[in-house]
């Protein structure tokens, strides 16, 4: 897929973020997702003037570990991108990466949730849209 659909996100390698074998541990790698996912659906729509999101769930995360990541100090790319749209829920790809150096490859199936009502809702025609800027088609 074209980078020229990609979010991206760059996120420092924290001391924090290394464990006792001196690379990234596994779970932290889920924050640097999170982190992603907030700048795209909530940081950039507030700063472009839009709307947030407002109730996205994960219901689904899945994981490949590439390459070991250690201590830094320039940040690394979380490139996000949409492969999937259906009514109530979408799915983003990510790669966590340095140019390319591919450490993580990841995959979230996120819902559209009604907070009011306690459970999943269809996503409006903005939110569809918005996320339609971040496929290859």
């Amino acid at each position: 897929m074209s980078r020229a659909h990609r979010h991206v996100f760059s996120r420092a390698v924290r001391f924090g973020d290394v464990d006792s074998l001196g690379h990234v541990n596994n779970v932290r790698f889920f924050d640097y997702l999170e982190d992603a996912r907030l700048e795209m659906f909530h940081i950039d729509l507030h700063r472009e003037g839009g709307t947030p999101f407002r109730g996205l769930v994960v219901a689904r995360h899945e994981i490949d570990y590439r390459r070991p990541l250690t201590f830094r100090p320039d940040p690394v790319r979380v490139e996000s991108w949409v492969t999937e749209i259906r009514p109530v829920r979408f799915t983003l790809d990510y790669e966590i990466r340095d140019g390319e150096e591919v450490f993580v490859r990841a995959r979230s199936v996120m819902v559209a949730y009604d907070v009011e009502r306690a459970g999943p809702r269809r996503l409006n025609p903005y939110e569809l849209s918005y996320l339609r800027r971040f496929t290859a088609g």
